[in-house]
């Protein structure tokens, strides 16, 4: 009599669960065929459905069993998503570059690995390239938990009709990198981008206190700049060091453990309530005694949560600030329509810059 072979049984089940699984996800790439044929009949070229995607995702977050931790059986779900989107139509996304960047591996957290990314040199390309219908999305980054707002993403929104249509928050971890011809014992220099030398300031003043630290336009080119000198070495992240073949020396070497950046997908639409929304305005006040009390009071009357207030200098008027404001709800929600009504009885301008899903991932 044979005698089982309990790793060979094991094995014989996963093959048949891996052809149940190729299976049902074929089914629902056909399934998607169908619904391109069916809005292409309708006339409606909305593809992709932030909203739409996002309740799909929390929705097996919710209903996960595990093993796999909701957030990795949730990812496994972005990819099959964002193939099966692809039959219907390949999204194209506009991110600040170059490859490599950590606005790149945010745009591929939220869109998928089969989108069409296309780097562009500044943010306000990034704007550009969506209004002009060149791209369907674009991705920048707007705050960093350790080093604050990018100023310029904020100003760019102010005379931009481009839409928020989502959020994407990437745990940031910065690593000190080599490239193949470099002495590891003789590093006199190291490249990155000012807010990622700045993140690793106390780690460089403790390990590297007497080399020099030149800031470049983004991690991705001190990447590039390591790979031909034999002194040098970059603080980049773990696309950078795919890409240009480095070896990370030390890794994590983030001063803060939380160290965190928020990307905004925008688009040229407003996006429907998925049931768990942000929104974000922009408003100008005018310069009288209490104006910030005036602009905060509606919020707590009508009971939303502000999640972020900056403000910035107006470029109209000296000493003016506007104010850039996220909440908690959906522009369609009565209280945060109530809300928006009376701010717009106090305030020299009021501007929606969208509403659109919370971060699910």
């Amino acid at each position: 009599m044979t005698e089982k072979n309990p790793l060979l049984e094991l094995r014989n089940k996963i093959d048949g669960l891996d052809r149940e699984i190729m299976a049902n996800i074929s089914a629902r790439a056909r399934c998607a065929q169908d619904v391109a044929k069916i809005k292409k009949e309708m006339g409606d070229e909305a593809y992709y459905r932030p909203e739409r995607e996002a309740q799909v995702l929390r929705s097996i977050m919710e209903k996960n069993v595990g093993p796999l931790g909701d957030e990795d059986m949730a990812r496994l779900f972005r990819q099959i998503m964002s193939a099966c989107l692809a039959l219907e139509q390949q999204i194209k996304v506009a991110f600040l570059g170059p490859e490599g960047t950590f606005t790149q591996e945010a745009t591929l957290k939220h869109f998928g690995d089969s989108a069409l990314t296309i780097p562009k040199a500044a943010i306000d390309e990034v704007f550009r390239d969506v209004l002009a219908e060149s791209c369907n999305y674009g991705v920048v980054p707007v705050e960093n938990s350790t080093e604050g707002v990018v100023s310029h993403t904020l100003d760019s929104f102010i005379d931009s009709s481009v839409k928020i249509c989502g959020e994407v928050e990437l745990r940031i971890h910065q690593h000190f990198m080599i490239g193949p011809n470099t002495n590891k014992d003789t590093v006199t220099r190291v490249y990155s981008h000012s807010q990622s030398l700045a993140q690793c300031r106390k780690w460089l003043d403790s390990n590297y206190p007497n080399i020099e630290r030149v800031a470049v336009s983004s991690n991705a080119e001190a990447a590039r700049r390591v790979q031909g000198e034999w002194n040098s070495a970059a603080i980049a992240g773990d696309m950078s060091c795919e890409l240009y073949g480095l070896e990370k020396l030390w890794e994590k070497i983030e001063d803060l453990p939380d160290n965190s950046t928020r990307f905004l997908i925008i688009g040229r639409e407003m996006v429907p309530p998925s049931g768990d929304d942000k929104t974000s305005i922009v408003v100008s006040v005018q310069n009288k005694p209490g104006a910030l009390h005036n602009l905060l009071e509606p919020f707590r009357r009508h009971g939303v949560d502000m999640t972020r207030l900056e403000s910035r200098p107006s470029r109209n008027s000296k000493w003016s600030y506007i104010f850039f404001i996220d909440f908690a709800a959906h522009v369609d929600d009565p209280a945060a329509a109530a809300v928006l009504a009376e701010l717009a009885e106090d305030v020299a301008d009021l501007k929606v810059l969208g509403s659109y899903p919370r971060a699910v991932l």
